[in-house]
């Protein structure tokens, strides 16, 4: 736990610096995105809530739960997300890079003495909850952080720009159905509250790719008049098209009859046999109609991706389901009470991980979930069929 609490931080600092080294380490050189933060801020708000949960053992997310005060004289002022709307975090008067890199570091130094003193005769589970929700928290916000840098043109850090998405064969696995487990077992240690608890799910039998829809069959899609066609699309789908003016994917760009994309701040010829990354919902629901197919449910995903089958490609880019973000039967929220509720019913659930995603967080019951026009995530689809 120690080490993997030393290596998130030492990943978060990386990051940041790219930011840095692209001139955006002060939250007046970054623009105002929905689906950005300035750098400086979140780099303060992962270390501010590491020590809401850890050293100010603080039991849920409300404003006055901490037993104790922040080691920042206005800590709760700037980083508390709950309480600072998101247009605010460009104008808070934040301290300097250097000051929070100190925090940073003074806030792990206390977690990981505080940790090493834990008694080992405790209830490990319990007692190692704040270490592992502010663990899996600053993993999450790293991976947003990535894909920041993507919205922003800025480089990859070097242990991002190592990972590649290799090219698979396409092929089609049948799956026969059955009954599995959703969700987490009670002795599965550390989980989010959308993944309590485990409860049986039938699943009927469904064919399913045995990898993600790739560029190539994507730009069959657009050649075809996709972007064009209403018949496509789902009439939120169709709303979001006339708002967006889009007929590609976010990243990609005409080149004559050929496409290039960009990825951090790079242009090059796009790679037709990798899959098809930065779709929404509604491109990726589209694409299946034009292809006669559909997305996976989220029960089928994971029966295909616990199945064991050799074929199954899973982990490049987190993928699109058919399933609404909703809570599993006797679902109660834990003390992050903002994770998963205020969200139900109105996002989606992606399964999966994502090349930028650690693999200490990669997991077939992990619930991913994002508003069905997001498409600055490192996200693709695959198609299923009865």
């Amino acid at each position: 736990m120690a080490d993997a609490l030393q290596d998130a931080r030492d990943d978060t600092l990386a990051t940041f610096e790219c930011f840095a080294q692209a001139g955006m380490d002060a939250p007046v050189n970054v623009p105002m995105l929905p689906t950005v933060n300035p750098p400086l801020w979140e780099l303060g708000h992962i270390a501010w809530f590491a020590e809401w949960y850890v050293l100010r053992e603080a039991q849920s997310s409300a404003p006055v739960a901490a037993q104790r005060a922040s080691l920042l004289t206005k800590g709760d002022d700037w980083f508390d997300a709950n309480t600072v709307p998101h247009r605010a975090r460009w104008t808070l008067g934040l301290p300097g890079a250097g000051a929070l890199k100190t925090y940073c570091h003074e806030v792990l130094d206390r977690v990981l003495d505080k940790l090493d003193k834990l008694n080992r005769s405790a209830d490990d589970d319990a007692a190692l909850y704040p270490y592992r929700l502010a663990l899996a928290y600053e993993d999450q916000r790293g991976e947003a952080l990535a894909q920041m840098l993507q919205t922003l043109g800025v480089i990859l850090p070097p242990r991002l720009a190592e990972r590649t998405i290799p090219a698979w064969a396409q092929g089609e696995i049948r799956f026969p159905g059955g009954t599995i487990e959703l969700g987490s077992k009670r002795d599965a240690g550390f989980v989010f509250d959308n993944e309590k608890w485990a409860h049986a799910c039938y699943v009927p039998s469904f064919s399913m790719d045995s990898t993600l829809v790739n560029n190539a069959q994507y730009s069959d899609f657009i050649a075809d008049g996709g972007y064009q066609h209403p018949q496509f699309w789902s009439a939120a789908g169709r709303q979001w098209l006339m708002q967006q003016c889009r007929s590609a994917p976010r990243d990609w760009l005409r080149d004559g009859k050929r496409w290039r994309c960009e990825r951090f701040g790079r242009h090059f010829a796009l790679p037709l046999d990798e899959p098809v990354r930065h779709v929404s919902l509604y491109e990726a629901q589209a694409y299946c109609m034009w292809a006669g197919r559909r997305l996976p449910s989220e029960a089928e995903w994971e029966f295909a991706a616990l199945s064991g089958h050799a074929a199954l490609r899973w982990g490049d880019l987190w993928e699109w389901t058919c399933s609404p973000f909703e809570p599993y039967p006797g679902f109660s929220a834990d003390g992050y009470r903002e994770y998963s509720e205020p969200h139900f019913m109105t996002h989606q659930v992606l399964r999966g991980a994502s090349f930028a995603t650690p693999l200490r967080m990669r997991s077939p019951k992990f619930r991913n979930f994002h508003a069905p026009e997001r498409n600055d995530m490192f996200a693709g689809f695959r198609t299923c069929a009865l």
